[in-house]
């Protein structure tokens, strides 16, 4: 779910959240910052997003994403690891690690915090930033 047009800042964010999960959110975001420092925090398209990416399509089109992001959506939150690793998606290659979740290809699915195993977390994280700081791996 993207947040409202006028949230500028992660702070700002992380304070729209719904109470219910915004200890969670505020727990993710506080581990990727502490993990990944160089990845700066942002608002890329409603969402919190670390280490601003500008791609380019094969058919052209370019745009603007981030190598590790954090959304509240209606149902769960997602975290996103937009990166791959000898041809596997780092979320998707590690789901049955990361806990109680559902995966998609970058996309980590979770309702509670307790879901998700922060260690394995932390992990994919520092990989998605040495991956993107080698040049590739990012998709």
């Amino acid at each position: 779910m993207k947040a409202d047009p006028s949230i500028k800042t992660p702070k700002q964010y992380i304070a729209a959240v719904p109470e219910d999960r915004r200890a969670a959110i505020q727990a993710v975001h506080d581990l990727i910052v502490e993990t990944v420092p160089s990845l700066r925090a942002h608002i890329c398209y409603g969402m919190l997003g670390y280490g601003p990416v500008r791609y380019k399509t094969k058919s052209g089109c370019e745009g603007d994403w981030f190598v590790v992001g954090l959304a509240n959506q209606r149902q769960y939150m997602s975290l996103y690891l937009c990166a791959t690793q000898g041809g596997e998606y780092l979320a998707e290659a590690n789901a049955a690690r990361l806990g109680k979740v559902n995966c998609g290809r970058s996309c980590v699915r979770f309702k509670k915090l307790e879901d998700l195993d922060l260690g394995v977390v932390a992990e994919l994280v520092a990989t998605a930033e040495r991956l993107h700081a080698a040049g590739g791996g990012c998709q």
